[in-house]
């Protein structure tokens, strides 16, 4: 698909409260602050990154755009592939986002939900969807990863293919946030059953940890906590 045509190293900017955090395993109250959202897009792209993954933590856990305002700063600063997660939760949400230049929508628990909004989004906006698995063990969690579903991410994954989805986001929550390394026997799980381009998130803390999602299958990783601790530079990481 020609939205990776090679892998790539995504910067995640996640925002609450109109400010760039990371939290770790995605948990309230565990959050670092990093400013501002806008300077850190600019930032990540004059490094080199292709595409950018923004996350509206707070439209996550209340189901409400909070941070529209920041996205819409950041789709005009850029001129990048955005990515954009955390509250999309209608088609009507998704298709004005992607109209006002977010080139993907990242939904979780309303893909999750309500399977059929994948297609009925990408009806109008083919390949714009990418559905993101979050999982604890091998079950896909939900609501800000506090909710089980019972769902298997490989099963999933390939249901959403065939829904029409664009791309899946696997994200492994026991990782996540806490730079401890990346669990790749995961993420080849996906990438083998799919066609789909799987973008791996959770864990990166190294080099080499990127350089194993590579090798696993993944199209693209997205790097948090990693990048804003300065384990690595976003140079470093696309040159691994």
């Amino acid at each position: 698909m020609a939205q990776f045509s090679d892998f790539e190293v995504i910067p995640a900017v996640d925002m609450q409260d109109g400010e760039v955090v990371q939290l770790v395993q995605g948990e309230r109250g565990t959050e670092k602050r990093y400013g501002d959202p806008v300077e850190a897009a600019r930032r990540w792209v004059e490094a080199g990154a292709r595409t950018l993954h923004l996350v509206d933590l707070d439209g996550a856990f209340e189901g409400e755009r909070a941070n529209a305002a920041a996205v819409e700063r950041i789709v005009d600063a850029v001129d990048v592939p955005i990515q954009l997660g955390g509250g999309i939760r209608t088609v009507a949400d998704a298709t004005d986002l992607l109209d006002r230049g977010v080139d993907r929508v990242i939904l979780g628990t309303a893909a999750v939900e309500r399977p059929n909004i994948v297609a009925e989004i990408s009806e109008t906006h083919p390949e714009s969807v990418v559905v993101s698995l979050d999982a604890k063990g091998d079950e896909v969690v939900v609501s800000g990863w506090t909710e089980g579903t019972g769902l298997d991410p490989v099963e999933a994954a390939k249901r959403y293919a065939d829904l029409g989805a664009g791309a899946i986001l696997y994200t492994d929550v026991d990782v996540e946030g806490k730079l401890e390394g990346v669990r790749t026997e995961r993420i080849e799980r996906l990438a083998e059953a799919v066609e789909l381009p799987v973008i791996a998130s959770g864990g990166v803390a190294t080099l080499d940890d990127v350089r194993a999602c590579r090798a696993a299958g993944a199209a693209a990783v997205v790097v948090g906590t990693a990048l804003y601790e300065g384990a690595f530079t976003l140079e470093a990481a696309m040159e691994a």
